[in-house]
């Protein structure tokens, strides 16, 4: 029997971005990521997060636009080994509104996220009962699933 499976977002769950920058959170370690040409970007994480979500018998995998840069820069901090990632592709790349609703390109149904369509894609085939997502924003996620 497999185990259900958890997708990890990390920019809120996981790195609380939106905290004061002059005051890191309690626990929190601060990395400076280089994923993007330009000025390193500040992650705040805590080590104690990766043996909680170990502890909870998930299978874990990554549901960031972070993708496989997760395994590099967020993991190792958190105490998480390697794990699988959604690759969501091309929709990484198109515009988004100010708003940062859903990719301009893609067609997602109304009130939808626009990570959800390739986090559906990678859970082909499980019950509904069988995955969850850890994510501060996934709206519609719960009715496409």
């Amino acid at each position: 029997m497999t185990r259900p499976l958890l997708f990890l977002d990390v920019d809120g769950p996981l790195n609380p971005y939106a905290a004061k920058p002059e005051r890191r959170p309690a626990g929190c370690t601060t990395i400076r990521a280089s994923v993007r040409p330009g000025r390193p970007l500040r992650v705040w994480l805590n080590p104690s997060h990766g043996p909680a979500l170990l502890s909870l018998g998930y299978e874990l995998c990554w549901a960031t636009t972070w993708m496989a840069e997760a395994n590099r820069w967020i993991a190792p901090v958190v105490g998480l080994p390697e794990l699988p990632y959604v690759d969501f592709g091309d929709s990484l790349f198109v515009e988004r509104p100010d708003d940062g609703g859903p990719p301009a390109r893609a067609k997602p149904r109304v009130g939808e996220h626009w990570k959800t369509e390739a986090i559906v894609a990678y859970a082909a085939g499980r019950p509904q009962q069988d995955f969850a997502a850890l994510a501060d924003a996934l709206g519609g996620l719960v009715t496409r699933l």
